[in-house]
């Protein structure tokens, strides 16, 4: 039985990955905004302990980890699963807006982070799971801040992989593509108020009427994607990345073509770039 600490458990993909750990009798730390708006088979059970946490606010983090420790004595699985969109052409979206998206995306799961390590250092295992997305390998117009958040996440969770080996614990971080819950919503996803006329008929604008059309009609199933999730995270060696959905996997080998491609036509020259004696 492992203990799992998952943000954004009230609903979409955090619910259905609690769920999950739930009915294979694990127990669950449901980190959400407000306890009260979880799922009732959630507040039911004796598995869940639901904490209050707005991942943006340090001391919060500080009171949900003590609380799901002294609950379960230990914290063995942590999902990184709180996070939102930002849609609009880059050049539309303002310094704030970035920051706060930034803010929720990368710097509460850093702090996340930092907050259960001495924990599962002390411990000598635990698991890392952090929620990316497939715009953490890709940058399509439309999404370059979400994506650049998310890019960040990628490579967090690579280095983290490295640099907590020898204390036993693993780091995976999970890169779905589009799948069917709120994400599309307002309360998950924002455009930039500022719009530029000259983007209209673009590739960024393009993106800003998809997500209006495809808002719960999405490819992937959220309870087929917790279940792989779950079992994935059960294993004992983690991969580094889970790439998650058809789409996604489409546009990986999409990605490992563009570089090689770019890369091809040039290696001999990016190779001549060292000094002469580099080989001596």
């Amino acid at each position: 039985m492992s203990t799992w600490f998952i943000t954004g458990a009230s609903r979409g993909l955090g619910l259905q990955i609690a769920r999950t750990a739930v009915a294979h009798d694990d127990t669950v730390v449901a980190a959400v905004r407000d306890p009260a708006g979880l799922p009732d088979d959630l507040k039911r059970s004796d598995r869940v302990l639901g904490v209050r946490l707005d991942v943006t606010r340090s001391e919060e983090i500080v009171q949900a980890v003590e609380s799901a420790t002294q609950r379960f004595g230990s914290i063995d699985v942590l999902v990184n699963n709180a996070g939102r969109g930002l849609l609009g052409a880059l050049e539309e979206i303002t310094d704030a807006e970035a920051r706060s998206l930034f803010d929720l995306n990368v710097f509460a799961l850093i702090n996340l982070i930092r907050a259960v390590l001495p924990g599962m250092r002390a411990a000598g295992r635990g698991k890392i799971v952090n929620i990316g997305s497939r715009s953490g390998f890709e940058g399509e117009p439309g999404v370059s801040m979400y994506a650049a958040s998310k890019f960040a996440v990628a490579g967090i969770s690579e280095a983290l992989s490295a640099e907590l080996a020898p204390f036993g614990i693993q780091c995976m971080v999970v890169e779905p593509g589009v799948i069917r819950t709120d994400f599309l919503d307002a309360s998950s996803l924002s455009t930039a108020k500022h719009r530029i006329g000259a983007y209209n008929g673009t590739p960024a604008h393009v993106t800003l009427d998809w997500a209006g059309t495809a808002n719960h009609t999405q490819l992937g199933d959220p309870v087929k994607s917790a279940a792989l999730i779950y079992e994935v995270t059960c294993q004992d060696k983690l991969p580094g990345h889970l790439y998650l959905g058809p789409d996604t996997l489409e546009r990986l080998q999409v990605k490992l073509d563009r570089i090689e491609q770019d890369a091809a036509p040039w290696r001999e020259k990016s190779a001549a770039t060292a000094h002469d004696d580099a080989a001596a």
